[in-house]
């Protein structure tokens, strides 16, 4: 079990330094501007990532998070922990996440894999996770926004991949990404002239 929750943490580790390579580099605009429909930014998701983690690794294991978290009180805007707003600086946030981080690696060292905790927003049958499980939620749920920080990035400046220079995604140099596209889009339409729905 040990083994199995030090995999689950160095897994959670690559993808936290995932998340903060997806933002490197870029301007104040480009951090916080809304990228979808549902107002998705590169800067409110890491808020968001910090927040959770803050709770699930901290609060959940009889630790709590030793600041104020305004956005998460009951009175708060809703969706108010995926945006950072003005006067939050952007270099405060990253470094809630990098300080959560922290915080949930001592709760690591102090908590065996089959300890359990209390995630009172959870229903009742399921509110005493084991840490095992926690960080197993967390791997998940870090995963899919890290996935939705790929996209972001990618549609502001065109940098693709898990982090930079990563060898996964093919170069400029080995593709020609315009005709790939264009590709794509053909196969797109000849399905959809064909009638195929799932």
């Amino acid at each position: 079990m040990e083994d199995k929750k030090a995999d689950l943490i160095r897994s959670l580790a690559v993808l936290h330094e995932g998340a903060l390579d997806k933002l490197a580099g870029l301007g104040e605009y480009d951090l916080r501007r809304p990228l979808t429909g549902t107002g998705s930014n590169l800067l409110g998701i890491v808020k968001h990532l910090a927040t959770v983690q803050a709770g699930y690794f901290g609060e959940t294991f009889g630790r709590p998070w030793p600041a104020p978290m305004p956005w998460t009180e009951e009175d708060a805007e809703i969706n108010a922990d995926m945006f950072a707003t003005a006067d939050e600086s952007s270099e405060e946030t990253l470094d809630l996440f990098r300080d959560t981080w922290a915080h949930a690696n001592e709760t690591f060292a102090a908590t065996d894999s089959t300890d359990t905790g209390t995630v009172p927003w959870w229903p009742e049958e399921v509110r005493h996770p084991t840490l095992l499980r926690v960080l197993t939620h967390m791997t998940v749920e870090t995963a899919r926004h890290v996935g939705h920080l790929d996209i972001l990035r990618e549609l502001i400046d065109g940098a693709a991949g898990r982090y930079r220079g990563d060898q996964s995604v093919p170069g400029d140099e080995e593709i020609d990404w315009p005709g790939y596209v264009g590709r794509v889009e053909a196969a797109a339409k000849t399905a959809a002239a064909r009638g195929e729905t799932t």
